[in-house]
């Protein structure tokens, strides 16, 4: 399928090229395999850092490869389309994790942990979701309490991605409970340090190349230089990056979307019925043709939020926009190309089946489609 590149420049056209190259050959092959087993290929890491790519949008003095929110666009959805479940692990690696450390770390905390984790060498992870506390932030119940030169944390951490495989944790604890949001600190908490556990590993039903793990906190105190950024609003001064994400989730949702639109539109020149391939009856024609429409809208509306971001404009409204249609989009996408596939879609040997349990996460993440509405409508003036 064609895609508009009017606006891209040289440098990002070769960064999409050089990007579906890496993934054709090193994220596609195993895609299915990592998928089956519930397993994250760690040896992605160093490979994608010596290459700049875990760097990308990081600036130089910090160890990145520098570039812009277009380009973190352009790397999302080309991940994504190899396998939605290693883009997930990449991005709570760098667009969370990383991007706290960076905005608010101490010279030293970078020098020990972002130079090396925008390298390869160490993975982070956002331990921020608890089982009472999601799209509420303010219900965080994980205490941090100061203790002389540190801080004591106790309390427990659900569904974090990267939790069973992270060197580091970038950790959302209430230092001032009865401020609920504005009383939420960030506190890195190094996998080996004394009274952080992992409970168990979770089980899901797609993105299952990513691992997520239960988090626990029993009196793991943490020396001072490990909080990050102010304390009681650390965790508001990081909303600004979720804007950020929320870019992210629609190209990783396009990347999705992409991969089960070129698998529907080959199976629909290759499937023979009534002596005929499906793809040339108009039911299935136009809804292919449904699909493309999607892509591109979707895709624009991604790009002009990063665009947006990059010249420094309002852009809120702008990804709010592009989250809620490209990921609602995907998954229209994905059904309909699981329906043109018939029963060889619902096979565990084919891609279709994984793009359909992978699809519905990017609905949820980031804000659900229901708070994407609700923040449209503030900014529309309701």
């Amino acid at each position: 399928m064609a895609e508009p590149d009017f606006y891209l420049s040289d440098e990002q056209r070769e960064l999409q090229r050089a990007l579906r190259e890496f993934v054709a050959k090193e994220i596609k092959p195993i895609a299915a395999q990592c998928d089956a087993d519930e397993r994250y290929p760690l040896a992605l890491f160093p490979k994608l850092g010596e290459l700049g790519y875990l760097g990308l949008r990081f600036p130089e003095d910090s160890g990145g490869s520098g570039g812009t929110n277009l380009d973190y666009s352009i790397l999302c959805e080309e991940l994504a389309y190899g396998s939605a479940g290693i883009a997930l692990g990449l991005y709570v690696h760098m667009a969370l994790a990383c991007a706290a450390l960076e905005a608010f770390g101490s010279e030293p905390l970078k020098q020990r942990w972002l130079r090396p984790a925008l390298r390869g060498e160490k993975i982070g992870a956002w331990a921020f979701a608890e089982a009472g506390a999601g799209s509420d932030a303010g219900s965080v119940a994980t205490r941090a309490v100061a203790d002389g030169d540190g801080y004591i944390l106790d309390g427990s951490k659900l569904f974090i991605t990267n939790g069973p495989i992270a060197d580091f944790l970038v950790v959302v604890a209430s230092t001032a409970p009865e401020q609920r949001i504005k009383g939420l600190s960030l506190f890195l908490v190094e996998r080996d340090r004394p009274g952080f556990r992992i409970a168990g590993s979770l089980s899901k039903l797609g993105v299952r190349a990513s691992e997520m793990a239960e988090l626990v906190f029993e009196g793991c105190r943490v020396p001072r230089e490990n909080l990050l950024g102010r304390e009681h609003r650390g965790f508001l001064d990081a909303l600004r990056t979720l804007t950020l994400g929320r870019i992210a989730s629609a190209a990783f949702a396009i990347g999705v979307a992409r991969a089960a639109f070129d698998a529907t539109l080959a199976y629909a020149g290759q499937r023979i019925q009534f002596g005929q391939p499906i793809g040339s009856f108009q039911a299935v024609r136009f809804g292919i043709a449904d699909m493309a429409v999607q892509i591109e809208a979707a895709r624009l509306l991604c790009h002009r939020a990063a665009i947006a971001a990059d010249r420094g404009l309002p852009h809120g409204r702008e990804a709010n926009m592009a989250k809620l249609y490209a990921t609602e989009a995907c998954t229209r996408i994905v059904e309909r190309a699981l329906h043109y596939h018939g029963a060889a879609g619902f096979m565990t040997d084919s891609p279709i089946q994984r793009f359909y349990r992978d699809c519905k996460v990017f609905e949820l993440g980031e804000g659900s489609s229901e708070l994407q509405r609700d923040m449209i409508a503030r900014e529309l003036g309701l």
